[in-house]
């Protein structure tokens, strides 16, 4: 049923859909947004968490595969993730660690994996989720990746997202 998702730049690539996620099954999406290491993408229900966790205050999903699991019964926000990049996830290419610059925003991946929830299997099925948790390419990470936010920017669409070379991982 899944297609394999097309690869995605290695390195470098964009911002093309930032998500705020105002309150249960509620996405704004603005075409940009303040990150703080204090509280994630401002206007997040991330920061209402009780026990919110630092290794997962932003998420990160490939552009491609939320087009591919929305395809025409979903918004495109609907993963709930906050930014959508045009950028190869997949271990190889960003290890826990890694330093990311999205805009004025530094983030770290983390090494917490991003595997869905209840309300991704709700919104897309079953067959989604297993798909983009399947065994086979678990280190592609089609799911996504968690972030903590390292230093706080601005993050707007069409912004460049890449390994930061003035950071050490």
């Amino acid at each position: 049923m899944w297609l394999d998702s097309p690869s995605d730049p290695r390195g470098r690539g964009l911002v093309r859909l930032i998500c705020v996620r105002t309150s249960d099954g509620v996405h704004a999406c603005p075409d940009r947004v303040m990150v703080t290491p204090e509280r994630g993408v401002d206007g997040d229900r991330w920061i209402q968490k009780p026990k919110r966790v630092l290794a997962a205050q932003v998420t990160l999903i490939r552009a491609r595969v939320a087009e591919l699991v929305a395809a025409d019964h979903a918004p495109l926000h609907a993963p709930g993730d906050n930014l959508h990049v045009e950028l190869d996830l997949c271990v190889d290419a960003l290890p826990p660690g890694t330093r990311l610059r999205a805009g004025g925003a530094l983030l770290e991946i983390s090494a917490v994996p991003h595997t869905g929830c209840k309300k991704f299997r709700e919104r897309f099925g079953v067959e989604a989720l297993q798909w983009v948790n399947h065994a086979d390419h678990r280190d592609r990470r089609l799911r996504g990746v968690n972030c903590r936010v390292l230093e706080g920017g601005l993050v707007a669409l069409g912004d460049v997202i890449e390994p930061d070379p003035g950071s050490a991982a």
